[in-house]
């Protein structure tokens, strides 16, 4: 009889779950709250709460190739960073081709997941749910996959700002922001400068009188595009670039970084720069802020310390006055309300997870916390991969370390991120991208090996090495392998092209003259060799005449 399993949400986690649990051999049984699937990326025209909220503008930071599931590449006609409506087709596409939707038991709520009795011998979770009719139902699992998200509850930090019962103004977070047409001709401050700060900010500024974006650190600020206009992480995201990190002086790899970003725009001359090297924390993704501070349509400002009616004051003493609105983008906190307590949460309020995914005080670890974390690269893979490990250690395939190997292992994260991120929570959500997702890939036995593809596969491995570091190279091999890997992986640079090919470009006429023609190179290149080799062997025909001299063998 197959182990059943529970997964609480049907967004990106929740549908690749499934997926992968019924890859496994295992029965799904979702539960997702609201009437389809989606979840943060399920756009709303109003905040609803207890739910993820986005904005109508808002587009991918990370490329189709990247971000896709691992053996279900993306149209080749989708853009390479996609409207967000656009995604959310892709996900459609997923569930209807692997049939997911029969497993998703829709506004159903989960109340709570508790340990049964013999827990310790079968591993096994009673999870009560309320169905749409209020009706309360008991289930017995073997297994849970809480995909619920962590953008659902938004931290609204007003009683660190003195003053701010004073502020005539509107305060929002950017969880209920959906487009600038209510800060029309108004004067806004948006306070935080991660992904969502920069993207409200640059919005409002297109049609706010003046918008200020207040940041305490600063931030280093990429574009989409990389050389030649192309994707910037599949440029920047590869095997090789992750090795020449690891092997050469972090500060000299960080110098040339942050020299080819400020030829772009000096980012103390704009007000961004951070105190921070660019390796040490996440980039900002931003392709237009840069601009509006050009234009004076955005002003940068120093933290923001308080209200005084409808003027706001700063760090550095500074006052702008007659403010109608402040956009607070300072995140979220993270709450699984139907967990038991007594799961592991550090002493600052973050859950303590071995390798960002299992809670190490369970005795059996048939629970999995799946897309907590943060990385310099695109979830839906990492979340795959979670996926993919924790189904095989619920199914009893792989195996976790010892408790006491699993809390030294986190504690050693910790204290590696907090060289980085002061703030505790913070630190303990980061992962090194690559590393993170090869670690698992070992678990599972789905890491492709550079040697072995090199003697079986020269062509494939310098696509595996060199390239892009997408998703599809954890098919190559081991469970669950997929026989189109290979083909996705040659061709994931004409699916980049595709969507550019709208219009047929007429190049000018050029004739290369006979010297410039590939066989008269070839034969001029084969001739110069030639004559080198004569002459060497000339050379060393006289050496061996002259007397008392040794010719070289």
């Amino acid at each position: 009889m197959a182990r059943r399993v529970a997964v609480v949400g049907a967004g990106i986690s929740g549908l690749v779950c499934i997926k992968v649990c019924l890859d496994e051999g295992l029965e799904p049984v979702c539960f997702e709250r609201s009437d389809d699937i989606g979840g943060l990326w399920k756009f709303k025209e109003s905040p609803e709460p207890g739910f993820s909220g986005i904005y109508r503008s808002l587009v991918t930071n990370t490329s189709k190739e990247m971000m896709c599931f691992s053996d279900f590449p993306m149209p080749a006609d989708y853009p390479n960073y996609m409207h967000h409506s656009q995604l959310l087709r892709y996900f459609r596409l997923y569930a209807e081709h692997f049939d997911l939707k029969r497993h998703i038991n829709f506004q159903t709520t989960v109340r709570s997941v508790r340990q049964r009795p013999d827990f310790s011998t079968t591993g096994q979770w009673d999870v009560v749910t309320v169905n749409r009719d209020g009706e309360e139902d008991q289930h017995i699992f073997d297994g849970v996959l809480v995909c619920s998200g962590q953008y659902t509850h938004p931290v609204l930090p007003l009683g660190d700002f003195p003053g701010h019962e004073t502020f005539t103004g509107r305060c929002y977070h950017s969880w209920e922001y959906k487009d600038a047409d209510a800060f029309r001709g108004k004067k806004v401050v948006v306070v935080g400068i991660g992904n969502s700060g920069g993207d409200v900010a640059v919005e409002i500024s297109r049609s706010a009188e003046k918008t200020f974006l207040s940041t305490r650190d600063g931030a280093w600020v990429v574009g989409r595009m990389s050389t030649n206009g192309l994707p910037l992480d599949m440029t920047a995201i590869t095997r090789l670039t992750h090795v020449l990190t690891l092997l050469l002086p972090k500060a000299l790899v960080n110098w040339v970084a942050q020299r080819d970003l400020n030829h772009k725009y000096d980012h103390r001359l704009y007000g961004l720069m951070p105190r921070h090297r660019l390796l040490d924390k996440r980039v900002v993704i931003n392709d237009d802020l840069p601009g509006q501070i050009l234009q004076g349509a955005l002003v940068m400002k120093s933290n923001l310390q308080g209200f005084q009616g409808s003027a706001l004051v700063f760090e550095d003493g500074t006052v702008e006055e007659n403010i109608d609105a402040v956009v607070f983008c300072t995140g979220y906190k993270t709450i699984f309300s139907f967990l038991p307590p007594s799961l592991s949460w550090g002493p600052d309020g973050e859950m303590t997870l071995y390798k960002r995914l299992f809670p190490p005080s369970l005795e059996c670890h048939t629970l999995a916390i799946m897309g907590l974390i943060q990385a310099k690269g695109p979830i839906m893979p990492i979340v795959e991969m979670q996926a993919r490990w924790a189904t095989r250690v619920i199914a009893g395939l792989c195996h976790l370390p010892p408790q006491e190997t699993m809390l030294s292992v986190i504690e050693s994260d910790r204290r590696r991120n907090m060289k980085s991120y002061s703030c505790p929570k913070q630190a303990a959500l980061q992962v090194t991208y690559i590393s993170y997702l090869d670690f698992i890939a070992d678990e599972i036995g789905v890491r492709p090996s550079i040697f072995r593809l090199l003697l079986r596969d020269p062509v494939l491995v310098l696509k595996v090495f060199l390239g892009p570091y997408t998703p599809y190279q954890f098919r190559l091999t081991g469970p669950g392998r997929w026989a189109g890997a290979r083909q996705a992986i040659l061709t994931q640079w004409e699916r980049v092209a595709h969507p550019f090919k709208t219009r047929v470009v007429y190049e000018p006429e050029t004739r290369l003259c006979g010297l410039c023609s590939p066989w008269m190179l070839t034969l001029v290149g084969g001739a110069l060799i030639m004559t080198m080799l004569f002459k060497y062997f000339e050379l060393l025909d006289k050496l061996s005449r002259a007397p008392g001299r040794h010719v070289p063998q």
